[in-house]
């Protein structure tokens, strides 16, 4: 391979992103995947393909829908998004870290990457299945995320894949990046195993879009402690921290926080990784993610998080790793018949677990692990606080809350009250991990000094110092896509100046 191309380590939507924007620009682009054919495209496969982004008005999603006809349009309120609530929205989750330059650009570049993406033939669809509710005979949109990849995260995927191929990019698989190469401070190439044979490829340009640690259980115990080695992973089982290895190991320096990630409730009974042999609509189903509308319940039969605290948009995130510190890493989710209707589909699925019965009293036996007597205790309690007055609304943050508890629920409080009650039990399951490698708003990798590494970029799950303690949800995607983007012009940029 000539030394002027790019070789882009990942296959995920970052790094598709960055192999698009490179072939844009007119540079070669060879894409090496540790993964085969079949499991290729990293954590953003196993994504529901939400994007969030600031936007103005409905005039600036029409252009980006695949079917800016749909009849639902007409009694829709997609509200608005501005970058002033995007940029809110982070700095809730950055506790004392002020906004961060790579978060400026990340929300400044948000609606542009998105308008980009549908240049390159991705296009969007309301996510009206999990992001509305309707009221007044309207399609209310709510939490700030609007739009979904049409085919979810696979459907992206595999349309930033059919485009890169499209205009010229090229992928290997079974290809097991080993080393960065330099040479006098500078990139020169990558040692890989291809199908387990040794292979140099030369290139003065490499962008590493590989992930994060997530899928290495010695990894998560050594930067989030010992009880994330019982976390279920979500995605890939491919994430195992090589990027990060090798690019520190050329000099690049770390960023971000490497205690925190993304981590979601789930299923218990799920299996330790995601499963691409199921389709891509229930690829997702594991999460269990609609505790707003219910109580959660440790071992112990003790409430441990306000489960009202806010949209799920804002506290899913968080809360698999509330219910991962429970006592033997379980919680149980209850909910009475009268929310049934607005739990999502996750919850519905041939193989969802969970337990039902007629009476709290029966239901509170049939919670495997979990005290029974104080289970009884704590929801009889919560029924006794839950304020009668508020109307509930699950469209806005509806005040109706519970009064008098040592841990209140602050929104959407409902008397579980009404048969059949269903209970489903939950552990934590991580997504993504937050710390990475430095870089600017160019992704260009740096070192500890703040320089440049010459011809490293990175971009996706490798870069750290975006999310904190937290994130809105759907910013992971769009971060991808954003710094995706930025990594392949500047690739290509770095060596048209060679």
């Amino acid at each position: 391979m000539d030394s002027k191309n790019i070789i882009i380590i990942g296959s995920g939507s970052a790094a598709l992103c960055a192999g698009i924007a490179s072939l844009e620009k007119g540079a070669s682009v060879i894409m090496l995947e540790k993964a085969d054919k079949q499991e290729f495209g990293g954590n953003s496969r196993y994504t529901a393909g939400a994007m969030r982004f600031a936007y103005n008005s409905f005039d600036d999603l029409k252009p980006l829908l695949l079917n800016p006809d749909d009849e639902r349009l007409a009694i829709s309120d997609f509200g608005s998004y501005t970058k002033e609530k995007f940029l809110a929205d982070l700095k809730y989750f950055n506790q004392e870290v002020e906004i961060t330059d790579l978060q400026q650009y990340l929300v400044d570049k948000s609606l542009p990457t998105l308008q980009w993406l549908g240049s390159h033939n991705i296009k969007f669809a309301p996510i009206y299945s999990r992001q509305t509710f309707i009221k007044d005979g309207k399609y209310i949109f709510w939490g700030g995320l609007s739009l979904e990849a049409e085919g979810e995260g696979d459907g992206l995927v595999q349309a930033e894949l059919t485009e890169f191929l499209r205009i010229g990019g090229e992928i290997k698989y079974n290809c097991d990046v080993q080393e960065l190469l330099t040479e006098n401070g500078k990139i020169t190439g990558v040692n890989f195993l291809e199908n387990g044979i040794g292979k140099t490829i030369n290139s003065d340009a490499v962008i590493v879009a590989c992930g994060g640690f997530e899928a290495n259980k010695e990894l998560r115990i050594k930067h989030l402690g010992e009880v994330w080695a019982k976390a279920r992973v979500r995605g890939t089982r491919h994430n195992m921290g090589k990027g990060l290895e090798m690019a520190t190991a050329v000099g690049a320096a770390l960023n971000g926080n490497f205690e925190g990630c993304h981590a979601t409730p789930m299923d218990f009974n799920m299996p330790e990784y995601g499963n691409l042999d199921i389709p891509f609509i229930e690829r997702k189903h594991y999460r269990k993610i609609s505790y707003l509308f219910g109580v959660m319940l440790n071992a112990r039969g003790e409430r441990f998080v306000d489960e009202g605290l806010d949209f799920r948009n804002y506290t899913y995130a968080q809360f698999g790793a509330a219910v991962l510190k429970q006592p033997d890493n379980l919680a149980w989710q209850i909910f009475d018949a009268k929310v049934d209707k607005l739990l999502y589909s996750e919850y519905k699925t041939h193989d969802a677990s969970f337990v039902e019965a007629d009476t709290l009293e029966e239901l509170v036996t049939k919670l495997h692990g979990v005290n029974p007597q104080q289970a009884l205790a704590t929801l009889q309690d919560y029924n006794a606080s839950v304020d009668s007055e508020t109307p509930f609304d699950p469209t806005i943050k509806d005040g109706k809350a519970t009064k008098g508890l040592s841990l209140n629920k602050t929104n959407w409080a409902n008397v579980l009250d009404t048969p059949p009650f269903k209970a489903y039990p939950v552990t934590g399951g991580i997504t993504f991990t937050y710390g990475g490698v430095k870089v600017n708003t160019s992704a260009e990798v740096l070192d500890e000094k703040g320089n440049h590494i010459a011809g490293l970029f990175a971009c996706g799950e490798m870069v750290g110092g975006v999310f904190f303690y937290g994130y809105p949800g759907g910013s992971g995607l769009t971060s991808g896509a954003v710094f995706g983007r930025s990594a392949g012009y500047s690739a290509a940029e770095y060596l048209r100046q060679m």
